[in-house]
Parts: structure tokens; sequence; C-alpha cells
């Protein structure tokens, strides 16, 4: 008997199956790194802002129309209806515009983002056509077509409205 003849063939490294068992973890992560890559450079994040120099500068003007407000003494309660297609505002206060800027901004999806123009139905009431999509909360701005004043605030529509003051 020769010693060749005891000893099975020998095969491959690629026809036995640990291998592929032992790479197949590696190969997933390489996988997984490569789309993580891909869905961080074709989704840009909305929150953060490219001139965050100049916005902050700007943070001055946007004070002086939260005063401009409060000097006016303007208040306002918003309404919607219960699907969101009508937004009624009633509002208080010195020198009332004809015409008012509603902004609806979504917490994190600027895409939701909305902004309809109000207009002056009776003296202090005001109404905008609306198409809201349901979310969780809105942060709220309401100021005239010029942009001297404003109102901000936040709303949850689990709420029926919302009173927005100036901030002092």
């Amino acid at each position: 008997m020769t010693p060749n003849a005891i000893l099975p063939p020998v095969m491959p490294w690629y026809r036995h199956a640990w291998p592929w068992i032992l790479m197949t973890g590696p190969a997933v992560a390489v996988v997984a790194g490569f789309v993580t890559m891909y869905i961080a450079f074709t989704h840009a994040d909305p929150l953060v802002v490219d001139q965050y120099y100049k916005e902050g500068l700007a943070i001055n003007r946007v004070l002086e129309r939260d005063h401009a407000a409060l000097a006016r003494g303007y208040r306002a309660t918003i309404v919607a209806n219960e699907e969101r297609t009508l937004v009624r505002v009633q509002m208080t206060g010195e020198n009332l515009p004809a015409e008012l800027r509603l902004h609806f901004i979504h917490l994190t999806r600027s895409g939701f983002d909305r902004e309809f123009f109000a207009h002056q139905i009776q003296p202090g009431i005001y109404q905008a056509s609306a198409r809201l999509p349901k979310a969780a909360r809105w942060n709220v701005e309401l100021e005239d077509a010029q942009r001297q004043w404003r109102l901000t605030g936040s709303w949850d529509p689990s709420g029926d409205r919302i009173v927005l003051e100036p901030r002092s």
C-alpha cells in the first residue's frame, strides 16, 4: 500500500464551505458601508444652513420684527378645519394689514414646509386656502407681506387652534 492511497484527495480551498462562511461577514460590512456612503452623499441634510454667518448676522433684523409686532400690539389666533384645507386667522392690534403671510415650517423635513397668503375677509379676520400634510408638530410664522413684523409659535395639530403673541 502506498502513502497516497490512504489520504483522501486534496480539494482546493474554494471548494470548502468554511472559507465562504467566514468571508460573508466582512463582505456584508463592506457592502453596507458603500450603501451608507451613497445615502450620505445623495441625501443632504436640509437643517444645516450653508450661510450660517450671514444667518447669524440677520438675527438682529428678526428680533426687530418681533419688537415691531409687540409695539403694534399684535396678537393672532389661527384655526384650521379638520381636513386642513382652510386656515382662518383672527388678529388684533393697530393698523392691521390687508394681507398676511402664513408660513408653516415642518420641524425636520423642509419639503413639507408650506407658505400661504391670507386675505382679509372682515376687519381682523383673514382666510387662506391651505393644503397642510399631516405632521406631528409645526412651527408657525405670521407676518405682513412686506415682512416688517412677525409673530411666531408652535402648533400641535391635535389641538384645534394656536395663539401667536409677540416675543418680548
